[in-house]
């Protein structure tokens, strides 16, 4: 009998075993991913992404190429894994001026490869398997996956809208949290509640009433809270951004999520933080240095100077702080105008780079389709960047399964752009409007 070659049955045999690792089950779907797509290949505009089309600003990116091109080779190498020293320190510096309290880099301050590490490392430190987190509606998107990965359950609660009977344009602020709804999703397998404010996509800033309210539900369950502050400083309208972690019993049990993109618009840069007690931020550190490990150095340092900077002129009309929400503010106005213009019902935000506005008398572009599986929003998007050449992001994308047919009616639009953009598709939205009324 001839002998059968080994080496030609390890070359033919294929894997039985499951090669996904269970906690991706359901999770694989990204909307970034398919719209990302859709916009690179057909707008002309893109209002999708939450990233400016306009630079950063001149000190920022003079500090980075000062320091790239500078004499100090080792800002080439590894700096601290946690946090390169000169940035841990001035956001401790910076976070003691606006918490009212001490803080030692070293233990305070964890630095992140941007938000989203943040909040990656955040979930998995403190969720574990079975404990149930509190989620409000909208949430950005990455809340729901992250934690299921973790092992934890999502318990959602939504904002509702409560119309102006005036007539007035809808702002963020009449989106609210039901107190007794709220109230009924805290429970003893609650282990945390995330809050977003400035909110990404519906741009609402949380009141220091409502805060308060969960603060107090908080500290009730013994419950941790997990704070996404990245848009800490586009607040408008003179509305003020309230710190949770500075309300009465809520610095022990809370992590401030931070970002250097969307604090000093640049983006790609990656640079995020997490701001905290150290019982909280030992265990984001354990997460971190199995992980990442390690930012790039010469981002960290260059960020450092933007806050050294701002920390000297924190408050002055020259501040970068006081200057981007003033212009991001006269761009919203401008945005909110056209999609008032057009026949959309814009709904103006309080805070970030993003509007959402109601499309519902636009049905006759794009016709229902009943029972369809996916959501009227998602096929108006798809339908618009390709036949209008505007990409936006539907807002269902930001609710879960079970919700998410109640809010198919919306878009989420970002104004975080040049005039040249805007005007873009200000023309658009014109020649839109002329073919409907023609």
């Amino acid at each position: 009998v001839k002998a059968s070659n080994p080496l030609s049955f390890r070359l033919q045999a294929k894997m039985s075993k499951p090669v996904q690792a269970r906690r991706l089950e359901g999770i694989d779907k990204n909307i970034w991913v398919e719209f990302v797509k859709l916009a690179a290949t057909y707008s002309k505009v893109n209002l999708g992404q939450g990233f400016p089309d306009f630079p950063a600003p001149d000190f920022l990116t003079e500090a980075f190429t000062r320091i790239l091109g500078g004499g100090d080779h080792m800002l080439h190498q590894y700096t601290r894994g946690f946090g390169h020293p000169p940035l841990v320190k001035v956001l401790a510096q910076f976070f003691e001026k606006l918490l009212g309290r001490d803080l030692d880099p070293m233990t305070n301050v964890v630095v992140t490869v941007g938000a989203y590490q943040a909040l990656f490392c955040c979930f998995q430190a403190l969720v574990d398997e079975g404990d149930e987190v509190i989620i409000i509606e909208p949430f950005f998107d990455c809340y729901e996956p992250m934690v299921k990965m973790a092992g934890g359950t999502p318990v959602f609660v939504p904002l509702r809208p409560n119309p102006p009977k005036d007539g007035k344009l809808m702002s963020s602020a009449d989106w609210q949290l039901d107190p007794a709804e709220l109230a009924s999703k805290f429970s003893e397998r609650t282990k945390a509640i995330v809050v977003n404010s400035p909110n990404n996509p519906l741009g609402k800033v949380f009141s220091r009433r409502e805060l308060g309210l969960i603060a107090e539900l908080c500290v009730k369950h013994d419950v941790l809270c997990i704070s996404d502050e990245v848009y800490e400083w586009l607040v408008y309208d003179g509305k003020q951004h309230i710190r949770i972690a500075s309300l009465q019993g809520m610095w022990d049990r809370t992590v401030i999520i931070g970002s250097a993109g969307k604090t000093f618009s640049a983006t790609g840069w990656k640079v995020g933080w997490v701001v905290g007690p150290d019982r909280l931020l030992q265990h984001v550190r354990t997460v971190h240095q199995n992980s990442v490990y390690h930012c790039a150095t010469i981002a960290q340092e260059a960020v450092a100077q933007g806050f050294q900077r701002e920390l000297m002129l924190y408050g002055k009309p020259e501040s970068y702080f006081v200057q981007l929400p003033k212009e991001l503010q006269q761009k919203r106005d401008w945005l909110v105008r056209s999609l008032d213009g057009v026949g959309m019902k814009p709904i103006i935000p309080e805070g970030t780079y993003f509007l959402v506005a109601d499309i519902s008398q636009f049905k006759s572009d794009v016709p229902d389709v009943p029972n369809s599986d996916e959501p009227y929003d998602y096929r108006f998007a798809k339908w618009m960047v390709k036949n209008k050449g505007i990409a936006a992001i539907p807002l269902s994308a930001f609710y879960s399964e079970a919700h998410k047919n109640n809010y198919t009616n919306f878009l989420r639009f970002c104004f975080a752009k040049e005039e040249a953009t805007l005007k873009a598709a200000n023309d658009i939205f014109q020649k839109w409007k002329q073919e409907k009324t023609s």
